[in-house]
């Protein structure tokens, strides 16, 4: 049942990515990394943006944002033009740690993928893009970009 195969691998791909991002000695969840990624990909981006982007929930991204902040990885605003928008910004800290984690992400995207040839990678990267993308719009958190979620 592909439901099954999703959820288990998402569980090898969460323990992954944990197990590679302590061992470099750093403590981030795999969404508080792909937050972190986004906003420094996109810095002034406001929460609800955020949510859609990395297509997660817009009320639970507010806890993600706030360990962020406690992390002094990220500054949440009040936006200048909207106040009850909250704008997000990396700080030093958050991009010095984006740079080096990227190796023990890098490490876990790998494995996560090792028992497959390159060219099975590449398929099954194209096949899950394909997948979500034809069912992005029954996830309670879609993606708003229209694309796939890269991360």
């Amino acid at each position: 049942m592909p439901g099954h195969l999703a959820r288990r691998f998402q569980q090898i791909a969460v323990a992954v990515f944990l197990a590679e991002v302590e061992q470099a000695g750093f403590d981030l969840t795999p969404v508080q990394y792909a937050a972190l990624a986004a906003i420094g990909a996109n810095p002034g981006i406001d929460q609800i943006t955020l949510a859609g982007l990395i297509a997660y929930d817009r009320t639970t991204i507010t806890g993600v944002i706030d360990r962020l902040v406690q992390k002094n990885l990220v500054i949440r605003e009040a936006s200048s033009r909207d106040r009850r928008a909250r704008v997000l910004t990396i700080t030093k800290e958050g991009k010095t740690t984006l740079r080096a984690i990227t190796p023990a992400v890098e490490a876990a995207q790998a494995s996560m993928l090792r028992g497959l040839t390159a060219a099975e990678s590449k398929e099954l990267m194209r096949l899950l893009r394909k997948a979500i993308a034809a069912g992005n719009e029954l996830s309670r958190a879609p993606l708003r970009d229209g694309t796939t979620d890269a991360r």
